[in-house]
């Protein structure tokens, strides 16, 4: 088959219209039309319907597309890794995480990211879906598992749980549970078991309501949680990377706490020599390092020997 008449075709199935494919690839309407009946005929068969509202995809031209498609994603990581030169880092790169995570953790420190490496984009992604990174659906992904596909490179970042947190204010407002059992008597905020998420902090939830708490504020992501928490609106459940951040929250049934989650980078093996990814990992890494210096510092300060 023809590259460029793929490409046309590409850009065709991608936009729904020859005119609007014709605008992206600064051709003619006529010369995209042209092209892709010249690749209709040379597969003998129909690529689009033509609608009244752009043009549909026919069964042939679906799988057509699902190929196209592939191409395009290899060929824009080969484009990435011609990009990448030995001294600078610059371009895009597409990183995903958790909501909570990402909102909490993650974005908060990318300034040092930007200050080092002012030509970067980050296309930050955040969804509990688990994306697809060798089919390019993003570059690198922090995951609080570890990933299964073995075309992938994988480190573990650091560990998490689970915990409860409250602030000052609220307890000294509604007294402090001695006991899990008497959670029921305070607001308790935390995501509904049924969301996506991890499921050790699933099971702490569970765990929880099953002492018949009289009131509850699920939120479907952890910023929320926070959000209700910070403003003296109950005990919520949240991740104990928190605690630097937000270190004013205290920590309530310090017995009690999910199983432990790991935390995982990974990225496609093809991505290997990228000098956008290999920044973005270093960045994390060291981040990581000062996070836990700063939570063994704390607990130090804390300890009573101090």
């Amino acid at each position: 088959m023809d590259w460029d008449k793929l490409r046309i075709f590409h850009a065709v199935a991608d936009a729904g219209s020859l005119t609007h494919a014709g605008d992206a690839l600064h051709l003619s309407q006529s010369a995209v039309s042209r092209q892709i009946r010249g690749l209709e005929e040379s597969l003998n068969t129909t690529l689009f319907h033509r609608h009244a509202r752009g043009l549909i995809l026919t069964e042939q031209g679906e799988l057509l597309f699902d190929a196209t498609r592939a191409m395009a994603k290899r060929l824009d990581t080969a484009t990435a890794r011609i990009r990448d030169s030995e001294e600078e880092v610059f371009g895009e790169l597409r990183v995903t995480t958790t909501t909570g995570f990402g909102t909490l953790w993650l974005a908060p420190r990318l300034t040092k990211l930007y200050e080092k490496y002012p030509d970067l984009k980050i296309d930050l992604m955040l969804e509990e879906r688990v994306l697809d990174l060798p089919m390019r659906e993003a570059d690198v992904a922090i995951r609080m598992k570890e990933p299964s596909q073995a075309d992938l490179i994988r480190k573990r970042l650091m560990s998490l749980r689970m915990q409860l947190y409250a602030t000052p204010e609220y307890l000294d407002r509604e007294g402090r549970p001695e006991r899990i059992e008497d959670i029921r008597n305070f607001r308790l905020i935390c995501q509904n078991p049924s969301t996506p998420q991890v499921a050790a902090g699933a099971l702490l939830v569970q765990e929880l309501m099953s002492h018949e708490v009289a009131s509850t504020l699920t939120v479907n992501n952890y910023f929320g949680a926070l959000q209700a928490v910070v403003n003296n609106l109950g005990i919520g459940v949240l991740p104990d990377y928190l605690v630097e951040d937000f270190p004013h929250l205290v920590r309530v049934l310090p017995d009690v706490e999910s199983q432990e989650v790991p935390i995982f980078l990974a990225f496609p093996e093809e991505l290997r020599h990228s000098k956008r990814v290999a920044a973005f990992r270093d960045f994390v890494q060291e981040e990581i390092i000062q996070h836990r210096r700063h939570l063994r510092e704390q607990a130090e300060g804390e300890s009573p020997s101090s």
